[in-house]
């Protein structure tokens, strides 16, 4: 075998030996799996406070477990290794979180949460809160693989979606039609009045720290349901615990809170128009499967010199 013919090098940890699924990934991707020190890529499952304080200068990308890196940026991750290729496992497990945002979203507005407390036939108590999302408009703040995963199971419902992402360009996919309204995250504030349900799934940032605060959901219908399948800092909980108290939105269903974990006794655990998830919209069981693919797409795109999957630009910080 000539040189150029031998399989580029790529390490596993920082568990040996490797996750099955992820060692034929790898082999699948045109690589092999090495040692570190003679890798060329890193493929990591681990956390930021595993991470080697050190890499050799052979490694030149680095695949992380998770969509949302900003334990990364705090614990230095990046700015130790500047001069490396980092890939989030952003869009991996979109589907899988997708389908749990349309399960908060159709629990709130059928009045799910009313009818599992229930102890009797009150039929006539529920009929005026249960709706449909037929001829609603459903925004998705945040409009990357989750929302190009939720957009194809809303539509056959009927819904009307408005997606919002960074550059405002045309959100497209399998599944998502050609009329699908993209607007700006710099033109958001237009959209809360418009809105009927809201779903958060846009990185966690600075720049979205509190996203959704006091004036946003003053500016939100009294039967709108706000879903976040992002992470908890986008919404200002003091300000959504208000907003439910005094039934101000229909709801929420929150897959992700700040604080969390969400500690014994909070509002929303006690609050009857609030659904939380204990952050398992994304659970082990699916969640390595799908690792696994997007490692897979990623080696075979590193071996052929191809742009990876979910760059990780640290100016923007996702």
């Amino acid at each position: 075998m000539s040189p150029a013919e031998v399989p580029v090098p790529v390490a596993i940890g920082p568990s040996t030996p490797a996750p099955t699924l992820l060692y034929k990934a790898v082999v699948e991707g045109g690589a092999t799996v090495a040692d570190l020190d003679q890798a060329r890529a890193l493929i990591w499952v681990g956390g930021p406070g595993e991470f080697p304080e050190e890499l050799p200068e052979s490694v030149e990308w680095v695949q992380l477990p998770a969509a949302g890196i900003e334990d990364w940026f705090t614990a230095g991750i990046f700015a130790r290794h500047p001069n490396i290729r980092f890939t989030s496992a952003a869009g991996a497990f979109a589907a899988s979180v997708a389908e749990h945002a349309l399960m908060l979203l159709l629990a709130g507005v059928r009045y799910l949460p009313e009818h599992l407390r229930a102890g009797s036939w009150r039929q006539q108590d529920f009929f005026p809160h249960v709706g449909t999302l037929r001829g609603k408009t459903v925004t998705i703040v945040g409009a990357g693989g989750i929302g190009r995963a939720l957009i194809p199971m809303l539509v056959p419902l009927g819904a009307h979606i408005i997606a919002v992402n960074r550059s405002g360009r045309a959100v497209t996919g399998p599944g998502i039609p050609d009329t699908i309204e993209t607007i700006s995250a710099d033109h958001l504030a237009r959209v809360w009045p418009r809105t009927d349900h809201v779903v958060i799934a846009a990185p966690a940032t600075p720049a979205t720290k509190h996203l959704v605060g006091a004036d946003e959901l003053a500016r939100l219908k009294p039967s709108s349901w706000v879903i976040n399948v992002a992470r908890g800092s986008l919404i200002d909980t003091d300000a959504l615990v208000a907003a439910l108290a005094v039934g101000a939105i229909g709801g929420a269903g929150l897959d992700v809170t700040d604080p969390e974990p969400l500690p014994d006794g909070h509002p929303f655990w006690v609050l009857p128009n609030a659904i939380v998830t204990p952050h398992d919209s994304n659970p082990p069981q699916l969640r390595l499967a799908a690792f696994a693919d997007h490692v897979g797409e990623n080696v075979l795109r590193f071996v052929g010199g191809r742009d990876l999957l979910a760059p990780i630009d640290t100016e923007r910080g996702y």
